[in-house]
This record gives C-alpha cells, structure tokens and sequence, in this order.
C-alpha cells in the first residue's frame, strides 16, 4: 500500500517548515549532490559509523575528506539521498504526513523534532553496525530516520485519521494505525531478516524503527498541552 494523502481537516497553519525541510531535500539532491553523481561532495557529508564512534575523519581512497566536524554528519546525512527512488518516496511521506504535526507544534517544535529523531535513528543504525559487527566504514545517507519519527508521533497524535492510499490499481482510505503499524511491523520484519545476512541489504532498518519509536516516545514533550492530554488515553482507538 502507497499513501497518496490525509486529512488535513483541522490544519489552521501553513507547514513552511515542512516545505522549507522538502525543498532543501531537492535542491542538495539536484544542485549539491548532482542528481547523485557528485561522489566526491556525498562522501563527505555521509555519516560513517567508525567516524562517529572514533571522532575521526576517515579518507581512504573511497571516503572523501570530510570537511565538517564528523559528529555534524549526523545533521548533514540527512538532507542527501542515494538516488531519485530514494528521495521521491521519502519526500512523499514527508509531504502526506508532516504537515499535521508541524499544525499540532508549530514551526519551531516541529523542526526541533524533525531533526532529533533523525539523531537518534542515525545513532541507532551506528550502534546497531557496531554491535553485530558490520562494516564501520559503509555509510548512510538519506531522510528516512527524521521521516520515521515523523510517522511514529503521527501515529500516536491521529491514530484514527483517514489515510488515503493506492492499493493494487484502486484508492481507499485507511485509518492510520493501520498503515503506519503495517509500515512499522514491516520495518522491524525485514530488518530482523537483515540480520541474518551477513554483509545486509544496504537498507538502515536500526534507524528506520530507532526514528519511529523516538518519534513516538518524543511527540509527548513537543506537542502542545491539549495533545498531550489526549494521547494519555490509550484505549481510544477501539472505542
């Protein structure tokens, strides 16, 4: 199932921040990174587990020299992606699902929470890497961690809205618990599969779901009083 769309009944603000977050996604993708082909820009602003872990900048011939501190990669991986597929699909699931929660924390909220969630799953995928002993020097790239906790505090903040989605050819609407929980049982599936094989699929599953429990552990402390009271009632969704 593809999401197209959502309900955006209740939205009295207008999500600059998240068009600000999609336009800057496009524009390091096609005039930074050269529509993918500038290898020698995307390598030095990827995160590399070993340089997070160590502090120290590796250049070995495939790694370029990185020419921030390593730690800001954490930031600066964020806004590139590995090819158009790569960004389209996330800035689709920006669009759909950032919007409602940039309405619920205002602008400023919203963009600190974008860019925390996407710390935390960039940490989780190094310290993933590191624990069951891949490759140190293999990096990430991409907005799919901040993405994440997007969904996991859209999950928790509008569990019942009506998620427009194509499905085999036709479009029906689906309430979000149940496209946002398909995507995340998916995520942890294919990421336990991933473990099993010895050099991965090349797909950053640790920050996949590290994003989406941020997000849904986080949505609490950025969203605004009236929210919070609301998302204490667990029970709701079956009532």
């Amino acid at each position: 199932m593809l999401p197209i769309g959502d309900t955006n009944d209740d939205r009295v603000l207008t999500p600059f921040v998240n068009y600000i977050l999609i336009a800057l996604n496009i524009f390091v993708f096609i005039y930074y990174q050269q529509m993918g082909s500038d290898n020698i820009f995307t390598l030095g602003f990827v995160t590399v587990p070993e340089e997070i872990l160590t502090g120290q900048d590796v250049a070995n011939g495939i790694l370029a020299v990185t020419p921030i501190p390593v730690h800001l990669t954490l930031l600066t991986s964020m806004f590139m992606h590995g090819s158009l597929m790569h960004l389209g699909g996330n800035m689709l699931y920006l669009w759909i699902f950032g919007d409602n929660l940039e309405n619920r924390m205002g602008h400023l909220k919203y963009l600190g929470f974008y860019l925390l969630c996407g710390i935390i799953a960039s940490l989780c995928h190094v310290f993933l890497t590191a624990a069951i002993g891949r490759d140190l020097l293999v990096p990430s790239l991409g907005a799919s961690g901040a993405i994440s906790g997007v969904l996991g505090g859209y999950l928790l903040l509008y569990p019942k809205n009506k998620v427009k989605v194509l499905a085999f050819l036709f479009v029906i609407r689906v309430p979000a618990f149940i496209t946002l929980g398909l995507w995340i049982g998916l995520q942890i599936w294919d990421g336990y599969n991933d473990l099993s094989i010895t050099s991965g699929t090349g797909v950053a599953y640790a920050a996949h779901i590290g994003g989406f429990f941020a997000g849904l552990i986080l949505v609490k402390f950025f969203a605004k009083a009236i929210e919070i009271r609301e998302i204490r009632k667990p029970f709701s969704l079956f009532r």
